[in-house]
């Protein structure tokens, strides 16, 4: 009896220390999924806030960025009101203060589930509106730029301040051998080293000694114009320079076939002189 009693002891004891370590074990290995569960949980909310932070970061630069857009653009539309006011041109055509017009037909794609912020909307409708602009202010500034050249091409006027016209186009007798001889040009007398002024804008295509001319300025003013300064005391431009009409561009000398102190000027048509006189009498713009 006791000896059965020895025997099932140490077997229960077993069995008993057994299920408890297993129990035990269990503990642990539930203990350390749980724990490693609410690592990835805490993981999973760091990124999601962080997500959260980077999206509202997005969201403020988004919101910045649709002010800011909004606020050129209300500039863009006040120069271009501006322009168009200065330039005199039809508001119609380039009106500035409406939202341009837009529109299509109605598709049957509704788009998916996820809908647009509003401030998407916002960018794009600038968008639109900005594209509009660029497009009218393309047109504008191509409008005004051949407005500018045909204006700069426009010569007018007298090649100097002062003095008084002493010989016209068309044959006259050259007075250094007394024979009959076109004359190219007319001619300015006045004070030695009086200035001299160029009648239309362009760029100085000859600046110095010629044969007959002595110092002479030639002027390319485009569309086929041409000007020439001759007899010259000096030069005050170079070639290459870009001048304005008005601008002085030498002083009045006697160089050259001259017999004192004047300014001959020539006008140039698509290579052939024409008479500079319709050009002197016109009222500058």
């Amino acid at each position: 009896m006791s000896l059965c009693l020895l025997g099932v002891a140490p077997l229960s004891i077993g069995a008993l220390v057994g299920y408890g370590l297993a129990i035990n074990d269990g503990d642990v290995l539930d203990q350390q999924a749980l724990t490693a569960i609410k690592e990835k949980q805490s993981k999973e909310q760091q990124l999601l806030s962080k997500t959260k932070l980077n999206a509202e970061q997005h969201v403020h630069a988004l919101t910045l960025r649709v002010a800011e857009m909004q606020a050129r653009l209300v500039r863009l539309d006040a120069l271009g009101e501006r322009i168009t006011a200065v330039a005199k041109l039809d508001r119609g055509e380039f009106d500035f203060s409406q939202i341009p017009a837009i529109g299509g037909p109605e598709t049957d794609d509704q788009g998916g589930f996820f809908e647009n912020p509003d401030f998407i909307d916002a960018i794009d409708s600038l968008s639109k509106r900005i594209e509009n602009r660029t497009q009218q202010l393309n047109i504008l500034e191509t409008l005004l730029a051949n407005r500018k050249i045909e204006g700069e091409v426009f010569l007018a006027g007298r090649p100097i301040k002062k003095g008084w016209m002493s010989s016209h186009y068309g044959h006259r007798t050259d007075p250094f051998n007394g024979r009959l001889a076109m004359h190219e040009g007319v001619d300015f007398a006045g004070k030695l080293g009086s200035e001299i002024i160029t009648v239309g804008s362009g760029v100085v295509t000859w600046s110095g000694d010629r044969y007959g001319y002595g110092q002479m300025v030639e002027i390319n003013h485009g569309s086929g114009y041409m000007t020439r300064y001759a007899h010259n005391m000096e030069n005050k431009v170079e070639m290459g320079d870009i001048v304005k009409q008005g601008q002085v561009i030498a002083l009045m000398g006697s160089s050259g076939r001259s017999t004192g102190p004047h300014v001959h000027f020539e006008v140039y048509k698509h290579g052939r002189a024409v008479d500079p006189s319709t050009y002197i009498h016109r009222a500058s713009r």
